[in-house]
C-alpha cells in the first residue's frame, strides 16, 4: 500500500514539474498568463523557466524576423493610371506582451499588416503619379526612332521626386508607427512589382509589338538593299571577267587564225597547184552527197581536174 502511494506520488510530481518548467531557446520568446490575464512583461531570454503549474500557461512567439507578402491590389495614381501593385516587407516581433494583448497570434497579426500596410500602400500611391512609381532614378531615357515615329505628339519628361525608392520609404515610414501600436517592429518594405491592367497593359503591348515590327522592317529593308548592292557587284565583276575572257579567247582565237592563214599561205606559195587540188577535193566532199544535186555545165572550172583525169 505504501509502495503504490509512493508511485502515485512521484507520478503527481511528475506531472506537476512537466507542467512547471518549460524552455525556451534562442529564437523564441513568451508570455505567462494566468486565467488569460498576462504575468510580468514577457521572457526574452533563452533556457529553462518556471511557472505555477496548470494556474499559468505559456505563449510561445517567434524572435526571428517574419515575413509579410501583400496580395496584389488594383490602385489607381493621382494622374488617374490604375495599376495592380505587390509589395512584401519584413517585420519582428519586438514587445511580445503588447504583441499578446492586441493580436494574441501572428495570424491576427497578419490580418492587422494586411489593413495597415495594404490601406498605407493605397493612400501613397494615390497621391503619386505613375511616373514616380515605375521609376527609380530621374536619368534621361534613350528612345528609339521608331518609338518617336509611333507617338503622335513629342515626349515631354517630368522630374522624379522621389521614384520608387522613395515611394516605398514613404510606405514605411508611415506604417512604422501603426504597427507599433501591436508591438511589431516593421524592418523594411519593398515594391515588389507593377503592372498595369489589362486593358492597359494590352495597348502597351500592341505598341512594343507595333514598334518591333517596324524595327524589323527597317533592318529587312536595309538587308535587302545590301543584298542588292552585293549581287550587282557580284553581276558586275561576273560582267568583267566574263567580257575579259572572251576578249582573251577573241585574242588567241585571232593568232590562231592568223598563223593558220600564215601556214596555208606558206604552203600555198610553195606549191599552188597542190593546195588548188586539195581544196577542190575538199569542195567536192562538202558539196557532192547522197542527198545533193547539182547541175552545172561541162566547161566549169569546178569539174576542171575531173575532165583533166
Amino acid at each position: 500500500m505504501k509502495f503504490r502511494t509512493l508511485i502515485i506520488l512521484i507520478i503527481v510530481t511528475l506531472i506537476i514539474l512537466f507542467d512547471a518548467l518549460f524552455i525556451i531557446d534562442e529564437r523564441e520568446q513568451a508570455i505567462i498568463t494566468q486565467f488569460g490575464e498576462p504575468i510580468g512583461d514577457g521572457i526574452q531570454n533563452a533556457g529553462l523557466h518556471i511557472k505555477i503549474p496548470f494556474i499559468r500557461k505559456v505563449h510561445i512567439f517567434e524572435k526571428r524576423v517574419l515575413e509579410w507578402d501583400g496580395e496584389p491590389k488594383q490602385v489607381p495614381t493621382s494622374d488617374k493610371r490604375y495599376i495592380w501593385i505587390d509589395t512584401f516587407s519584413r517585420w519582428q516581433i519586438v514587445d511580445a506582451l503588447k504583441f499578446y494583448q492586441t493580436t494574441r497570434n501572428e495570424t491576427f497579426a497578419h490580418s492587422r499588416l494586411d489593413d495597415i500596410l495594404s490601406g498605407t500602400t493605397r493612400d501613397v500611391i494615390s497621391s503619386n503619379e505613375l511616373l514616380e512609381i515605375v521609376r527609380s532614378t530621374d536619368r534621361e531615357l534613350t528612345y528609339t526612332e521608331e518609338y518617336y515615329a509611333s507617338l503622335d505628339e513629342e515626349i515631354i519628361e517630368s522630374p522624379i521626386d522621389y521614384g520608387r525608392s522613395g515611394i516605398s520609404n514613404e510606405i514605411m515610414s508611415r506604417s512604422i508607427p501603426l504597427v507599433a501600436e501591436y508591438g511589431i517592429n516593421l524592418i523594411d518594405l519593398k515594391i515588389k512589382r507593377v503592372n498595369y491592367v489589362e486593358e492597359v497593359r494590352l495597348k502597351v503591348y500592341d505598341r512594343m509589338i507595333s514598334e518591333r515590327n517596324k524595327i524589323a522592317a527597317k533592318y529587312r529593308s536595309e538587308g535587302q538593299g545590301k543584298s542588292a548592292e552585293i549581287v550587282g557587284k557580284t553581276q558586275r565583276e561576273l560582267d568583267q571577267i566574263q567580257s575579259e575572257a572572251y576578249k582573251t579567247a577573241q585574242e588567241i582565237r585571232g593568232r590562231a587564225d592568223a598563223e593558220a592563214i600564215s601556214i596555208y599561205a606558206n604552203a600555198y606559195n610553195r606549191d599552188p597547184d597542190f593546195f588548188e587540188f586539195l581544196k577542190t577535193l575538199e569542195a567536192y566532199e562538202s558539196t557532192i552527197g547522197d542527198k545533193n544535186t547539182i547541175i552545172m555545165t561541162t566547161d566549169s572550172d569546178f569539174y576542171k581536174y575531173l575532165k583533166s583525169y
